[in-house]
């Protein structure tokens, strides 16, 4: 999609959520028109909205025939079961992007028993429970527990399906078991039931926007699931909602979004089955901590009705991020302030009720500021406008304090009028007890606190230390006396062949940003491998062997899986460059690192043997010395903050072909690892063969080159010397970044730069091509004018051909 191309929105559904999000979107610069199908009685009156009454959400052949004819570019689906039923597949395979999960990722609110198995395998914090099918194992498990349960029909019940415990008595449940998978009460939905664990504690809704790899949610909210005040009576779809929640801090907010709503996209998508659009997790507030009650895959009713208008930004441009998979470009801001609503529903309901009962509602209703009605189930009827549905129309208000915006809904709600019309008059009840006990005895009940709650695993940090320790075992060399999981690590440099004091080089680095690729393609085998070539590169510059490593990796929050595939990286890295991984240290800090991000350092020690001069020789350097340059793999592992910058502007996802090599992918190609150059250099050092030795890093070969040249002497490299690889011509081409720019970020296909004297050029190149490396004569040292630049290279323009 062009940058600034207008949106053309097909909305499907037509109750309250959809009512909301039509006014949410209109209010975007980039829509020009929102098409509601079905629609309700007053989507039509959303400004750029038109109703088509004709089209239902079931109907997926007529709504995608009506995209076609009306140049549709973006589809978002309000209702669960057009997704469960696989509508966003059908567009998809059409070419009209959609915000809202495929089929796949929809079973997650499609079956119950699905989700809650998802739930065991990636070990996301829920209540036990056990899924039946058939009736008589169903009952006879319901006879063996000696906790009170709660019984859920697995399938789409319209969020009628839970039913929850009235008393100790199992009585009820077996009433309802009967009911759900015998009478069929919720239909097909109650084929297969799950029983669970009956949890104790607050409730809390997350919506959060996902790409299949980022998560951001808006403020949690707190709905009213029961028909009756005080949350008696049977479950509705909801019957009010308020946000900010007391009970919801920061910190409680992030260790959800640690334990749980990471963990679960990042799950969806190594069982292929990426989500992408709106995940509403539900949330109960245990006293072991917050667990799952249910997943939707879609916005919340009415939960929509209360974040939408607390939510500051444009709902159009986040919906284009999760579908296009740049969500973490975004800034997803809330206003301050509380918002409540207040949902009216028919009489009878959630049972039978009527319909078709007209509705007036007074004028000063509209009058009042910041506030809003949002209809759900109505029509307008010649004019008329008339009930439709169980739950009618709901009255959000907005306003600086909880108080205040309970007492605006409210007073909106008392305008509107129709037979049988009910409404709690308690929503909000619990956000105000929390407060009443807070202003009379700051008293609040304790819950002990562990180290796990703080949000660090010491159980996580042991077992990763138990599988990192074979690959560590593995980079072992002569002399090296260390095991992971120690104190330290030590090295007899005797043993290591250094009898005479040694002199000892050390050295310090990381990966940078390189690492938010990894992070988002979820491969972390690699990223280790650049660690430990940025430091061992370093120190081999000083002419010094690399003996020993160690590594710091801080997490976010410590995930084993993605530990050990970081450290097999270096494992990997420090056989390459002959050195051993000797310890290292692993650091949880939830409260400095952002969610699912981690940062990697390390040191590298190394050694020259005595009576070695260490590079660089800069006292020998005269003009005429010769420039060996040899290849890198790539970028490398510098210059990705302006990589990201690049690949964001120019629309593309990491998944794509790369359009420099179409055989991979953009982020797997660029995620190729650091190239270590130490097998390969050591033997001319030791031949004393090189003079200097400069790793092409950060600052490119203008800003690393002078760093190892005399005063006097000036790098002059002729561009035209070398093929310039596919990644950097596309780089410079689609960010319009100048030649001299791409000198001073990247190594241009340049990875290591030695300076050798004119007459021993050809054995150095012969040795090197030896080692299966590719060496080119780049360049040489001429003099320098007092005051000149350390480095020049000539002929930049060769990189646009």
């Amino acid at each position: 999609m062009a940058e600034k191309e207008s949106l053309r929105i097909l909305l499907i559904g037509g109750g309250g959520r959809e009512h909301a999000l039509a006014w949410k979107l209109s209010q975007s610069t980039r829509v020009e028109t929102i098409f509601c199908a079905p629609g309700n009685g007053a989507t039509g009156n959303v400004r750029k909205a038109i109703n088509v009454p004709s089209l239902s959400p079931d109907q997926h052949a007529e709504l995608l025939a009506f995209a076609k004819k009306s140049n549709i570019n973006l589809v978002v689906v309000g209702p669960e079961v057009p997704l469960v039923a696989g509508i966003v597949d059908v567009f998809e395979s059409d070419g009209i992007q959609c915000f809202g999960p495929g089929a796949a990722a929809a079973r997650m609110e499609g079956s119950k028993t699905f989700a809650k198995d998802f739930m065991a395998r990636h070990h996301i914090p829920t209540a036990r429970y056990r899924n039946f099918s058939d009736y008589a194992e169903a009952r006879k498990h319901l006879e063996s527990v000696d906790y009170k349960v709660v019984l859920k029909a697995s399938g789409l019940a319209a969020g009628k399906g839970v039913i929850l415990p009235s008393s100790d008595s199992k009585q009820q449940m077996y009433d309802a078991l009967r009911a759900t998978m015998v009478d069929k009460q919720f239909g097909s939905a109650g084929s297969e039931v799950v029983f669970e664990e009956y949890l104790e504690g607050q409730e809390l809704s997350f919506l959060s926007f996902v790409d299949g790899y980022t998560v951001k949610s808006l403020v949690p909210a707190q709905d009213h699931k029961q028909i009756f005040d005080n949350d008696q009576g049977p479950n509705t779809g909801g019957m009010g909602c308020y946000a900010p929640t007391p009970i919801a801090s920061e910190t409680l907010v992030q260790e959800v979004h640690r334990t749980i709503l990471q963990p679960t996209i990042d799950g969806m998508r190594k069982e292929r089955m990426p989500f992408k659009g709106l995940l509403f997790t539900g949330i109960m507030l245990t006293k072991d901590g917050p667990k799952v009650l249910e997943y939707n895959v879609r916005f919340g009713d009415p939960e929509t009705q209360t974040l939408l208008p607390l939510m500051d930004g444009d709902l159009a441009e986040v919906m284009l991020a999760c579908t296009n998979g740049y969500l973490d470009t975004i800034d997803l801001k809330c206003k301050k302030g509380s918002c409540v609503t207040v949902v009216a529903a028919a009489g009878g309901y959630p049972g039978s009720y009527k319909k078709g009962d007209p509705i007036t509602i007074d004028a000063e209703a509209y009058e009042a500021e910041d506030t809003n009605i949002f209809h759900a189930g109505t029509s307008l009827d010649s004019g008329t406008l008339r009930t439709a549905g169980g739950r009618v129309l709901a009255a959000t208000a907005i306003a600086p304090d909880l108080e205040t915006a309970l007492s605006k809904a409210y007073k909106t709600m008392s305008k509107i009028h129709f037979e049988g019309i009910y409404y709690r008059k308690d929503i909000t009840h619990r956000a105000l007890s929390h407060h009443s006990l807070s202003a009379s005895s700051h008293k609040r009940p304790e819950v002990p606190l562990t180290y796990a709650s703080a949000g660090v695993s010491i159980y996580a940090g042991t077992e990763l230390v138990n599988r990192i320790k074979p690959l560590a075992a593995s980079t072992r060399q002569f002399g090296t006396k260390s095991s992971i999981g120690g104190f330290g690590g030590q090295v007899d440099l005797a043993a290591a062949g250094y009898e005479q004091s040694p002199i000892i080089s050390s050295g310090v680095d990381g990966v940078g940003t390189k690492s938010r690729l990894a992070i988002r393609m979820s491969k972390h085998d690699t990223i280790g491998i650049d660690l430990v070539a940025m430091v061992a590169n370093d120190i081999l510059t000083e002419g010094a062997e690399p003996l020993w490593l160690m590594d710091t990796m801080n997490m976010h929050q410590l995930d084993v899986e993605t530990g050990v595939s970081i450290v097999a990286g270096v494992a990997n890295g420090c056989i390459q460059a002959n050195c051993n991984l000797a310890g290292g240290e692993t650091a949880e800090l939830g409260d400095i690192i952002k969610e699912d991000h981690y940062i990697l350092d390390a040191s590298c020690s190394g050694a020259l043997r005595q009576g070695r001069k260490p590079l660089p020789w800069k006292d020998d350097m005269e003009k005429g010395d010769v420039l060996l340059g040899l290849t890198s793999s790539g970028p490398h592992s510098n210059g990705y903050s302006l990589i990201h910058k690049i690949v964001e502007r120019s629309h593309l996802a990491f998944s794509s072909p790369a359009p420099w090599d179409p055989s991979t992918s953009v982020g797997l190609s660029l995620l190729t690892p650091t190239r270590i150059y130490v097998r390969s250099l050591l033997p001319l050092f030791e031949k004393d063969l090189v003079k200097g030795a400069a790793h092409i890093t950060g600052g490119g070969l203008v800003e690393n080159l002078p760093r190892i040249l005399p005063p006097g002497l000036q790098a002059e490299v002729e561009a035209t010397s070398w093929d310039v690889p596919a990644v950097f011509r596309w780089l410079k081409r689609e960010g319009h970044v100048e030649k001299e720019e791409m000198a001073r970020v990247f190594n241009m296909g340049i990875g290591m730069v030695l300076v050798v004297a004119e007459g021993l050029v050809t054995e150095v190149m012969e040795m090197l091509e030896g080692k299966g490396e590719e060496v080119l004569r780049i360049g040489g040292l001429v003099g320098r004018e007092e005051g000149g630049v350390g480095c020049v290279v000539h002929d930049m323009g060769v990189w646009d051909q």
